[in-house]
């Protein structure tokens, strides 16, 4: 019935998520009173002898469906619902996306009916490898003079164009109507390219995609709201499978979201819904919350009340806001708001280090209750606040800190093996990197070195980790192993015996059986990769972390989660390589009347050239810096970690955390307002209040303002005690910085190396 449905406003930890629960609880303990089975909606007739019917829950019947903004946040939904009603009811959890692309995987056969596609198992694309194919797909239309056109370079437009197919699909826009929105919204947004030539480019790939089975978010997303949401033979099976739906945090999701909640309460779903005026954090990367509150009007509405006492951003919020947009206002910031100033970026990252490291010694907070947040965080103020922290016990935990693989010294020793046990890859391997190999795969790692380093040094815990680290061939040795024994070749790289070098006796016992572990492995390596008894590269890889990184010893969970990554990318990589392959007599035949390229080397004339030609695009690929997926899980389980967080806004709103004490890292930068990374090329035009609608410059200040107000009320609910404002009159590139909360900065009480 609609009259059940909810929708649940409320601010950032006001308890919406358990609101959600408790009205999903409620509406079995109802509907057991009302002698109607919840999943079957047949009432019982009621008698002198009859008793509620007590709930028969079995495969067949119908279930709940919770959606949640992201993963993590999925996890923890999934955790509460569970927790509250026992375990005892059906419940499927996931991410919006996630729900499209298990249901176009299960009812695949139905689109390969309606869009007469060829019948094969769909394969998704990641996103590095999405940008890959694409880019070769692309390639010779997108010459000299389209880039020089379009005002950056190749991989930062191709990935451009592909936002513009995500954002599309999220809008409910079909490929085939993105050029009428690009005609009228993208001339004032200063990209010299015409919209004709854009959408031809996105049409030709998502046909290109489709001939081969391969799915993308963009992709998927358009499947599912264009064409199986519409099916009737699907929205008879969607009406069995689920009698209700439960979504946190709607503010973050999609407009074609609202199809599939609209078609379930259509089809005489209960639904409950709720929604953060001040959330909207992934706004800019597909969000519509203003779209999704219209929503509201075939639902109940309910306000949760605010407490008693006012929370800091009840008090706070508004006033700042209004001080920042209006100088002239008058404002009295508490003493819980308080101030570092110095004047380089590189004094204030030491200081505000300095004054966490005193107030968690001293025990006014503990480690797990103080978040540093930043606008944007660059590896200099990771590496920094880390390392002072770290140095005095006190962990630090970056949130979803995605950094490139390569930027690991194991995967990039990895990657240098494989160079050096396949052929033809010979130009991918220098001095330097067999150098760094060597280090890295002669580390040690058993239990009796653990055991020394304690018993060596006073350092407890610190002494435990470098031990752990400590290696066989320190860097001086392994230099002049790679300088005497390394020999470069084209096509066959090689590594000689020590006993090459004349004064091999400098390199010592230890390094010389470490090196010759090494050489020896790498020679029965080539034997069975010559006889082809190496199924593929991934092969390889799992063995040499098994006989190298992982022997005798378990390495700390940021290596491990790197590990995960290289393999889970090397998997999937391959796959992708093994479906094109498959494809490869058609795919050409197609790529011949069609104009098109195929963009990996399926012609290769022999099957190890092709391989090794495929693993040297993988190992460039990785050397370009590219970001690949986070591996699966994503987080450690077990108790959480006694660590100081270090996030960016976006990184820290999403997760929905809160503390006791903030650190506004550069509180006086400009990108406070600013969208950032977290905004996507075209993002405005794809609204559905104003789609295809110019985005002009008015717009764009009002849209700053609004996010700033909504950064300022959650960061403020998400913290009890203590807000410090840090700040350098100097950016890191050395300019002044004159951002939107200058004018806070100056207004509270300053701290400089003190804790009071």
């Amino acid at each position: 019935m609609v009259s059940q449905s909810v929708w649940i406003v409320g601010n950032s930890r006001s308890g919406k998520t358990t609101r959600l629960v408790e009205h999903f609880c409620r509406w079995l303990k109802i509907e057991n009173q009302n002698h109607e089975s919840f999943y079957t909606k047949t009432r019982v007739q009621k008698t002198a002898n009859s008793f509620p019917k007590k709930l028969v829950l079995k495969q067949s019947e119908p279930g709940v469906l919770a959606l949640a903004a992201n993963d993590d946040n999925r996890r923890d939904f999934s955790d509460k619902i569970v927790t509250k009603t026992l375990g005892k009811y059906p419940i499927r959890a996931k991410t919006p996306l996630g729900f499209f692309q298990d249901e176009i995987i299960l009812f695949w056969p139905l689109l390969i009916d309606s869009l007469h596609i060829k019948a094969q198992f769909p394969v998704r694309l990641r996103p590095e490898t999405e940008q890959e194919l694409a880019t070769k797909l692309w390639r010779e239309q997108l010459d000299a003079e389209v880039l020089q056109r379009a005002g950056v370079n190749e991989y930062r437009l191709v990935r451009r164009i592909l936002d513009l197919l995500q954002l599309a699909a999220y809008s409910g826009t079909p490929c085939e109507g993105i050029a009428e929105v690009l005609q009228t919204g993208l001339p004032e947004s200063g990209v010299n390219l015409e919209p004709e030539f854009l959408a031809s480019l996105l049409l030709d790939w998502r046909n290109w995609c489709l001939e081969r089975g391969l799915l993308t978010y963009g992709i998927i997303t358009e499947l599912y709201t264009q064409h199986l949401l519409s099916d009737r033979r699907y929205q008879a099976r969607l009406q069995q499978r689920y009698q209700a739906i439960l979504a946190d945090d709607v503010d973050e999701y999609p407009a074609v979201a609202r199809q599939l909640f609209e078609t379930l309460l259509d089809q005489g779903a209960v639904g409950a819904f709720s929604y953060n005026p001040d959330g909207a954090v992934r706004l800019g990367l597909g969000a519509d919350p203003n779209d999704m509150e219209e929503l509201a009007r075939r639902c109940r509405v309910e306000t949760l009340f605010e407490p008693a006492q006012p929370s800091l951003a009840e008090r706070l919020a508004t006033p700042m806001v209004e001080f920042i947009t209006q100088p002239m206002v008058m404002i009295e910031l508490p003493p819980m708001v308080r101030s570092i100033q110095t004047t380089s970026r590189a004094e204030l990252l030491r200081k505000t280090a300095e004054v966490i490291g005193k107030a968690i010694k001293s025990g006014q907070v503990q480690a797990q209750e103080v978040a540093i947040i930043a606008p944007g965080l660059d590896a200099i103020a990771r590496y920094t606040i880390t390392e002072i922290l770290t140095k005095q016990n006190i962990p630090v935990e970056s949130l979803n800190d995605q950094r490139p693989l390569i930027s690991s010294p194991m995967i990039r020793a990895l990657l240098t093996l494989l160079a050096l046990v396949y052929p033809g890859l010979g130009r991918l391997v220098d001095r330097d990197a067999v150098a760094e190999m060597l280090v890295v795969l002669g580390r040690k790692g058993g239990r009796g070195q653990e055991v020394e380093g304690r018993e060596q040094g006073a350092g407890g815990v610190l002494n435990t980790q470098h031990s752990s680290l400590s290696t066989d061939i320190d860097p001086v040795r392994a230099g002049l192993i790679a300088d005497y024994c390394f020999v470069p070749h084209p096509e066959r790289p090689n590594l000689l015996p020590v006993t090459t070098f004349e004064r091999w006796d400098r390199i010592g016992y230890v390094a010389t059986t470490a090196y010759g572990e090494i050489l020896q492995w790498i020679e029965k390596q080539r034997s069975q990769q010559e006889q082809r008894l190496i199924p593929s590269p991934i092969s390889l890889l799992y063995l040499a972390i098994q006989d190298f990184l992982c022997k005798d010893s378990n390495p700390p969970y940021d290596q491990m989660a790197a590990l995960r990554e290289l393999l889970e990318t090397a998997q999937h990589y391959w796959e992708i390589d093994t479906r094109l392959r498959q494809e490869a007599g058609i795919g050409q035949e197609a790529s011949t009347q069609h104009g098109l390229n195929a963009p990996l080397p399926l012609t290769a004339l022999s099957t190890q050239h092709s391989a090794s030609t495929t693993l040297a695009e993988f190992i460039q690929l990785l050397r370009r810096g590219t970001i690949t997926a986070n591996p699966y899980p994503l987080r450690p389980i077990g108790p959480a970690r006694k660590a100081v967080t270090l996030a960016t806004i976006f990184q820290y709103r999403s997760s929905r955390r809160s503390h006791r004490w903030h650190f506004w890292l550069d509180a006086g930068s400009p990108l406070w307002a600013k969208g950032g990374a977290a905004t996507l090329f075209g993002a405005p035009l794809f609204l559905r209040n104003r789609l295809g609608q110019p985005w002009t410059a008015e717009d764009e200040k009002l849209t700053e303002q609004a996010r700033l107000k909504r950064i300022l009320a959650d960061l403020l609910s998400r913290v009890s005690d203590k807000v410090y404002l840090c700040h350098s009159d100097l950016a890191v590139n050395g300019q002044e910085q004159l951002g939107p909360l200058l004018p806070l900065v100056h207004t509270c009480v300053s701290v400089v190396s003190d804790v009071a």
